[in-house]
């Protein structure tokens, strides 16, 4: 018995594919001795009721949506600026232009003066990172202002991204770094100044980690016992783990 749904448009779909599978299956087991249809048969049958489609072989392994982006298309997104400066696009902007720009584009997330509203990240803070809870912005916490411009670009306004000129990002770094107040009032960005800058926490990202490998070796035979392990040391003094995040070893052994 089947049970059909209380929706009256669902309902109709269900009794109409209801009607086609009993028709299929009268028909079948109507040409088959005994009612029965052999596997083999039944096989053939199930292949030639499947509907043909019509398959354009070059959106295979694709969503078949779009077309093939062009080297123009493609290169308007390739870019990558390095810490360096390097690709960075001419252009300049200052402090006033990115004023203007932010106020239109970017101060609906960020706030008027970088301070960030509705969840979204604030762009300055004269927070130090030595609290317990360090407020990251690009003042204190951004290595480069180079890549700072990279970012602007590629991913900003949240609702269009890439929709801004070269020198309007370099006129939205200028104010965010006003901001900070990293450049002054009447800094000018472009290609050469940005890579000038030095931000206060260039220097406070490691390249390598610092915590020790471990290998944690399955045992599956003639294994120590539980009583015999011992916590020998733990990453306490090393400023690995910060200790606002709750104790290293809750248990207090050593």
């Amino acid at each position: 018995m089947y049970s059909l749904p209380e929706h009256p448009v669902r309902t109709v779909l269900a009794i109409a594919g209801l009607l086609v599978l009993a028709q299929t299956h009268a028909g079948r087991a109507a040409r088959a001795p005994g009612g029965g249809v052999p596997r083999d048969e039944q096989a053939r049958e199930l292949s030639q009721d499947a509907p043909e489609v019509s398959v354009d072989r070059s959106t295979v392994g694709r969503s078949g949506i779009g077309t093939v982006p062009d080297a123009v298309q493609i290169g308007g997104w390739s870019s990558a600026v390095s810490p360096d400066g390097r690709n960075l696009p001419g252009g300049r902007g200052s402090v006033h232009e990115g004023e203007i720009v932010f106020d239109h584009e970017c101060a609906g997330c960020h706030g008027v003066f970088g301070e960030g509203v509705a969840g979204y990240p604030r762009l300055a803070s004269e927070d130090k990172l030595t609290g317990n809870r360090p407020e990251r912005a690009v003042g204190n916490f951004w290595p480069y202002a180079t890549t700072l411009w990279d970012y602007i670009d590629r991913a900003m306004p949240f609702a269009a991204p890439h929709s801004l000129t070269p020198s309007q990002v370099y006129a939205v770094t200028a104010y965010v770094l006003n901001l900070n107040e990293l450049v002054p009032d009447d800094f000018l960005a472009d290609k050469d100044s940005l890579p000038r800058i030095v931000m206060p926490n260039r220097d406070g990202f490691i390249l390598h980690d610092p915590r020790p490998d471990t290998h944690d070796e399955a045992c599956m035979t003639a294994c120590r016992p539980p009583d015999a392990v011992r916590i020998a040391a733990t990453a306490e003094g090393s400023t690995v783990t910060p200790r606002e995040t709750g104790p290293l070893d809750p248990m207090g052994r050593q």
